[in-house]
């Protein structure tokens, strides 16, 4: 299964991290949105940085990884645990952002964050 066909969010799994308190729970899955949103930005500052840095990288994936894993988005987690392991890479790489495929990886996983996380949105929005 990719990460495509993977729930956005499991509200029973979630309900359930959150003892079924419901509004505990939208709390948490909108403070996700706003960490999510802030990680993502340092993400996109560090990809146009000229300095050949993949740890913000490393770091801000990491963060959305976790938190989505306890909040048990599934989408997130796995989009952002690809990134992770790609930056990560990327980091012990000797080219770093010199080399085009090492970029080209990194670049992949980060766009495809970016539609976990506006399929995070959408799913927001909707309930």
């Amino acid at each position: 299964m990719s990460w495509e066909d993977s729930a956005v969010i499991d509200w029973e799994e979630a309900m359930q991290q959150c003892g079924d308190d419901e509004e505990f729970l939208r709390e948490l899955l909108d403070d996700l949105r706003d960490e999510t949103d802030q990680q993502m930005a340092r993400m996109e500052e560090s990809i146009k940085d000229e300095k050949d840095d993949f740890v913000p990288i490393v770091r801000a994936a990491h963060v959305i990884k976790g938190a989505a894993s306890n909040l048990m988005c599934e989408q997130l987690r796995s989009t952002a645990m690809a990134l992770e392991t790609a930056s990560q890479t990327a980091a012990n790489s000797k080219d770093g952002k010199n080399n085009p495929d090492v970029m080209k990886m990194v670049q992949e996983k980060f766009d495809a964050l970016k539609i976990a996380v506006s399929n995070y949105h959408k799913k927001l929005e909707e309930i």
